[in-house]
């Protein structure tokens, strides 16, 4: 497999048994990850009320400061994450992620204080910045051909993680609101042993790169991607989709158990069902709308669908309203792979890492903003204050961000040259000469 890549990149020679296997099993260990975060989210209003003793608005808040911590390290370090990737390659550091997770699942388990949390979320928040690493683990592995296709797996991965995750923690949380965080350090740990024997390395020793610190923090990694043309727009397209997309994970559980009265396993089912409409586009769509379309429409498809679902969660009054916009809306799903695809072609091999430690930092930047945002609009327009009760408050704001993301990205972001009439145009030169 030659992976070949524009904007006069570098070229790559990955062996296609390699491709296949790093492929399959990186995208295990994401599922694996996405399954053991999903498990908590079910739970986590009743065992935060548990913890604090306060009422779910209230308890909004709480959730937002720990969604917060994890954020805030996971900006820090990813591009840590990302520089060392690129120097020691990519194998190293997604098993020491992995192994964090689970550390940090067990520590939640047996908190007795709210402040405990706070030392897991820190460790979340390190491990998690590990999907950079995993993001250029892929781009390793890719080509243009089917680059945004490798990308549209680890979607898939997410929206699996979430039909499993969630329902498995719904059914779990009935035995205790402790009890997923347990099975999740377990299943975490085991996540580790598949990697630590199987998982291949992708980064040959000529394409690692020296870390260096003023280039490994959020600032100097989101500078030095400066030199790639294109980056800095796409970048904001990101940005804004992402600070409009962080409210299903700052609100969703908090929402549902005030608006529609959900409990544990009933908010678990509408997440599963969010993950496997999103599985299912990623799986049957995507591969069949970018040879057709290409990148940059697919992405324009995905944002109109994820603003469009937006609203319609903000003024879904009924539970089962949730489940008819998840259906209607379910092509939302692709948005996120062609934009990392478009930015992924702009960066030689060397960089990947790089490049996704910025992008990771983009997305920790809304991930700090957006959970103390979303769970004060929540709790603002549910409280005894409130100048008007609007549950759905939060994602009308999101659904603004959204909107600003397909504008940026319709306006500014080029699209990119189909690499048949690249070739054909080569070709054509030669025979000039």
């Amino acid at each position: 497999m030659r992976a070949r890549r524009r904007e006069g990149a570098d070229e790559t020679m990955i062996d296609p048994k390699t491709a296949k296997r790093g492929l399959a099993l990186v995208f295990t260990t994401l599922l694996l990850d996405i399954i053991g975060f999903g498990i908590i989210m079910p739970v986590l209003p009743a065992y935060l009320q548990e913890l604090t003793g306060v009422g779910v608005s209230e308890a909004a808040i709480e959730g937002g400061w720990l969604f917060f911590v994890y954020a805030a390290m996971q900006f820090f370090f990813a591009p840590v994450m990302g520089g060392l990737s690129d120097r020691f390659g990519r194998r190293p550091i997604l098993l020491a992620s992995v192994l964090t997770f689970s550390i940090d699942n067990l520590i939640c388990a047996i908190a007795w204080s709210y402040p405990m949390l706070f030392i897991g979320r820190v460790l979340a928040g390190i491990s998690g910045a590990s999907y950079s690493t995993t993001s250029a683990f892929i781009a390793d592995i890719s080509n243009d051909e089917n680059r945004a296709k490798n990308f549209g797996l680890l979607g898939i991965a997410f929206g699996v993680g979430f039909v499993i995750g969630p329902v498995l923690g719904g059914l779990l949380g009935t035995f205790g609101p402790r009890v997923p965080f347990y099975f999740a350090a377990g299943l975490a740990f085991v996540n580790f042993l598949i990697a630590l024997f199987l998982l291949p390395e992708t980064l040959d020793e000529k394409h690692r790169r020296r870390f260096e610190w003023k280039r490994a923090n959020p600032v100097g990694t989101l500078l030095q991607m400066r030199q790639y043309q294109g980056i800095g727009w796409i970048g904001l397209v990101f940005f804004l989709m992402t600070l409009g997309h962080m409210m299903y994970p700052a609100v969703w559980s908090f929402v549902s158990s005030y608006r529609y009265g959900w409990n544990e396993q009933q908010i678990g089912l509408s997440l599963g069902a969010f993950g496997l409409c999103g599985a299912i586009v990623m799986a049957t769509v995507l591969p069949r709308i970018i040879p057709r379309l290409g990148e940059w429409r697919t992405a324009v498809i995905g944002l109109a669908f994820t603003a469009l679902s937006a609203f319609g969660y903000a003024f879904a009054t009924q539970g089962w309203m949730i489940y008819a916009v998840i259906v209607v809306g379910c092509l939302e799903a692709l948005a996120d792979p062609p934009l990392r695809s478009l930015a992924a072609a702009k960066v030689p091999p060397s960089a990947q890492g790089e490049l996704q430690g910025a992008m990771t930092s983009i997305f920790s930047i809304t991930s700090i903003v957006t959970p103390l945002l979303y769970t004060a609009i929540f709790s603002w327009f549910t409280g005894p204050s409130a100048p008007v009760t609007f549950g759905g408050a939060p994602y009308l704001v999101g659904a603004v961000f959204l909107v600003l993301a397909l504008v940026v990205l319709v306006t500014k972001v080029a699209r990119p040259a189909a690499l048949g009439t690249v070739t054909k145009g080569v070709a054509e030169d030669r025979a000039r000469i």
